[in-house]
């Protein structure tokens, strides 16, 4: 195995070039957890890996509590699977509250201000209320506890690790959030080594291969825990060892089939980059350092082949998209050709016409 069979195996694992799910919720079970800090085109990752929906199916399964999206994992949002989210936070809240402990001495955010905060929250909400997070504020200062100097984001951080609050339905174009608990009932929960397991297991079939330091950096384990679970799964997977490192991978999968060419535009901070912490199966050093900012911003990347060729922009007017490619090197008539037609998906999943601004001596397609 090679790298860049590595990168294919990714592409189909991950469900992006052939998706085998019937529904939304099937799709984002099957990859477990879909980074999702830009709450608009985080949408674009469910719908490049599910041809034929459309934005506001996605939005219906966010409104309607089927998927969620909250902190889990690393200190960042996610969508899961509403069936997913408890055990989910069982396993990996700990650990993200460990990694922000110092920051909450800092603000001088106490246990009990946190108690505090979350009988206000939940009062707010109960009901099956959806607020926004400055109305939320609004009710945490009248009550005496300050929201500023970054304290609001921290709160509301905390809450979700708690399982107090998650995303409710969007209000106008403001996000708004719920209680989880009216959203998804708390199920029977998973022993901790079940859950590492499941989580592992999760991880290395829809994102394989992937090494262990990749899943540490993903699943946002300690190294110990995330070798445990690799190893009680690991009768079940196969390795190989490409420049001596240990990938891991379902041997169950089918092998991905040999295909001329392929192209898709992935969002910003698309599982197929942002979920390994060793990346160069799909950039180079030189397209890495294009690709992803020196403070971890991720952009959103044009995939030719498995490999990262260039990025992308949109730019939304009142019936149609405009798509602003930027490719690293002279494209093909091939390439544009590809990208085209993904643009094509794009519009039609906005449910609006695609339109692309090339820049200047880029061949048209």
């Amino acid at each position: 195995m090679y790298l860049s069979d590595v990168a294919q195996y990714r592409l189909h694992n991950q469900q992006i070039a052939q998706s085998t799910h019937q529904t939304i919720n099937g799709l984002v079970s099957w990859v477990g957890a879909l980074q999702a800090q830009d709450a608009y085109m985080m949408k674009w990752a469910i719908g490049v890996r599910f041809p034929g929906i459309t934005e506001r199916q996605v939005t219906a399964a966010l409104d309607s509590g089927e998927l969620i999206r909250t902190h889990i994992l690393r200190p960042t949002w996610h969508i899961v699977a509403a069936e997913h989210i408890h055990w989910l936070l069982g396993v990996s809240a700990p650990h993200v509250k460990t990694s922000i402990r110092s920051r909450l001495k800092e603000l001088e955010i106490t246990a009990d201000v946190l108690t505090k905060c979350y009988t206000i929250l939940e009062k707010a909400l109960s009901g099956h209320t959806h607020l926004t997070r400055p109305e939320l504020m609004l009710e945490l200062q009248q009550a005496g506890i300050p929201t500023d100097n970054n304290r609001s984001s921290h709160l509301m951080i905390h809450a979700e690790l708690d399982g107090i609050v998650c995303n409710g339905a969007v209000k106008g174009n403001q996000q708004t959030y719920a209680l989880l608990q009216e959203r998804v009932p708390i199920s029977q929960p998973l022993q901790r080594e079940e859950a590492l397991a499941k989580l592992a297991r999760l991880y290395f079939t829809s994102h394989g291969p992937a090494t262990l330091s990749d899943f540490v950096w993903w699943s946002g384990l300690p190294i110990t825990d995330a070798r445990r679970a690799l190893m009680s799964i690991q009768a079940d997977f196969v390795s190989e060892t490409i420049d001596s490192q240990t990938y891991w991978f379902d041997p169950s999968r089918p092998i991905p089939q040999a295909v001329d060419e392929s192209l898709y535009v992935l969002p910003a901070f698309d599982e197929y980059t942002v979920s390994y912490k060793d990346r160069r199966a799909v950039l180079s050093a030189d397209t890495q350092q294009r690709a992803i900012s020196a403070n971890g911003i991720f952009s959103p990347i044009i995939v030719y082949n498995g490999s990262v060729i260039g990025l992308w922009k949109r730019t939304l007017k009142k019936d149609r998209v405009i798509l602003e490619p930027s490719f690293f090197a002279r494209p093909t008539p091939s390439v544009v050709h590809l990208f085209e037609k993904a643009c094509v998906d794009f519009g039609r999943f906005l449910e609006r016409t695609a339109e692309i601004a090339y820049e200047q001596n880029t061949p048209k397609g």
